[in-house]
């Protein structure tokens, strides 16, 4: 990560470590594409339902195995949760390697599995779903990378499109006519770019321009003035960011009101959470910003279960596992034979997650109801409550 000015510059190494963790799902979008169709398992719904539950236990990373074990306890608490469903889980460790992901994909349906939760990174999760697909088993992985999802592959993991979707709405309802997007040169701010595109498009808002940057200190204080010019020339009332916290944000946030374009005149709207870790809070340039999250009372009532069941906090990411345990149980519990199959996961009611409610799509993305909150005075706070129900407001 690059150096930055003060008084970012000290912020910034700390976030990165402690923000390290969270990229972990979040890596960059790999073009392997969509793996062939397939149509699921049937089950008996009055038998115990196999499932397999990948994990990146065993690749010598500490990161990885506190993962693993995340995961692993998360499921376990969804299941206990069950109400007259009974999940046969069986966990399964990838190394965090593509190829051991495979063998241990292959190995679960070997032995029964119906359904594959995980794996967590991309590579390993279309390597899973390929080799899995000739067997017709659905994967409902950790991931976040919507370029791998489709066929028998799910994504579980929140998406960029899901906040974009979510924030632009807002936005168009509050009054905003014209968004800037100022994105990271690389890959995934280009994906970024691309979810906010798409969610202004049809949404009665314009797109007021783009402007990219490269990921350094030097690239950034470069585009700093580009972006004031930008935002004045296309008259914009809104700064879509994707810059996250361990990158260009702390920097961003800091330089443009400094020339002149601040939250006070133009409301800034970040495409990842500002609110992790909490020192960012502390930054006075993201005061007044928006952002998505989860419904932060469900993510809380998670969170104290799990402390209580296992002794500690969860990781953020472990959530996952206790939805796609979740939604296997509802399922289920209709008692129908096809409830594993795609039609099954993505029917248009979705599911109850720990995190709010979510529903898989046919091409293997997502939808999740977000909160939108604001920094105010150093604190989150929420100004539009997470939908409860699909098809309402907030989609």
């Amino acid at each position: 990560m690059f150096a930055v000015l003060t008084p970012a510059r000290k912020l910034i190494a700390r976030l990165t470590i402690l923000f390290s963790a969270l990229l972990l799902a979040a890596c960059e979008p790999i073009s392997l594409g969509p793996v062939g169709g397939n149509s699921g398992q049937t089950i008996d719904p009055a038998a115990p339902v196999a499932v397999a539950l990948l994990v990146p236990r065993g690749s010598g990373n500490s990161g990885d195995d506190l993962l693993a074990k995340n995961f692993e306890n998360a499921a376990r608490l969804a299941i206990s949760d069950l109400e007259g469903v009974k999940v046969d889980l069986r966990v399964y460790g990838t190394a965090g390697n593509p190829a051991r992901a495979q063998e241990a994909g292959l190995q679960a349906v070997a032995e029964g599995a119906k359904i594959i939760i995980g794996p967590l990174y991309a590579e390993s999760a279309n390597a899973v779903a390929v080799a899995v697909a000739p067997k017709n088993v659905n994967v409902l992985s950790f991931s976040n990378n919507t370029t791998i999802a489709g066929g028998n592959l799910f994504v579980l993991g929140p998406t960029y499109q899901n906040s974009a979707d979510r924030l632009v709405q807002f936005a168009a309802r509050n009054g905003k006519k014209r968004i800037l997007v100022a994105h990271d040169n690389n890959v995934a701010g280009q994906v970024g770019a691309q979810a906010i595109e798409q969610a202004i498009a049809g949404s009665g808002v314009q797109l007021a321009g783009k402007v990219g940057y490269e990921l350094s200190q030097q690239g950034v204080v470069a585009a700093a003035p580009n972006i004031v010019q930008a935002a004045r020339a296309g008259s914009a009332d809104a700064l879509f960011l994707t810059a996250n916290t361990a990158g260009a944000l702390p920097l961003l946030t800091q330089m443009l009101p400094e020339q002149g374009l601040s939250s006070a005149t133009t409301q800034y709207i970040g495409l990842s959470r500002w609110d992790i870790p909490a020192q960012v809070l502390e930054l006075p340039g993201v005061q007044g910003g928006w952002f998505a999250l989860p419904d932060p009372n469900m993510t809380a009532r998670f969170q104290s279960r799990y402390n209580v069941a296992f002794g500690g906090a969860p990781h953020p990411l472990a959530g996952l596992a206790y939805d796609g345990i979740a939604a296997i149980g509802a399922l289920v519990k209709s008692g129908r034979d096809n409830a594993l199959t795609t039609a099954g996961l993505t029917q248009k009611a979705g599911f109850q997650g720990v995190n709010g409610i979510l529903r898989l799509r046919p091409n293997g993305t997502n939808e999740r109801g977000l909160a939108v909150a604001q920094i105010k005075d150093k604190q989150v706070v929420v100004i539009d409550p997470a939908p409860r129900a699909f098809g309402g407001a907030g989609f």
